[in-house]
């Protein structure tokens, strides 16, 4: 009997204004990406594209990695640039 591990990955679920659905992204799983309509099909939709891409590192005995303890800072910095030639 095999054993299974459940693997826990950060996904950014990022707005797409212009589609008016989500991309996602799993920082920990390069090239790894989705998107869906709604944030529920894109949630659904990651799930899928997170476990093809194992089983995909598995079939070539590559290691699944750990996800990645990404911390994020949100901040604005302001950026002065002369639009006018002196």
């Amino acid at each position: 009997m095999l054993k299974k591990k459940v693997y826990q990955f950060t996904c950014h679920f990022i707005p797409d204004e212009e589609l008016r659905g989500f991309t996602v992204e799993i920082p920990a799983l390069p090239g790894c990406h989705t998107e869906g309509d709604t944030f529920e099909e894109a949630k659904t939709n990651v799930k899928e594209a997170i476990e093809l891409y194992c089983e995909t590192l598995i079939e070539r005995g590559l290691p699944v990695p750990e996800d990645e303890d990404i911390s994020f800072l949100k901040t604005k910095v302001e950026v002065p640039l002369s639009l006018t030639k002196v």
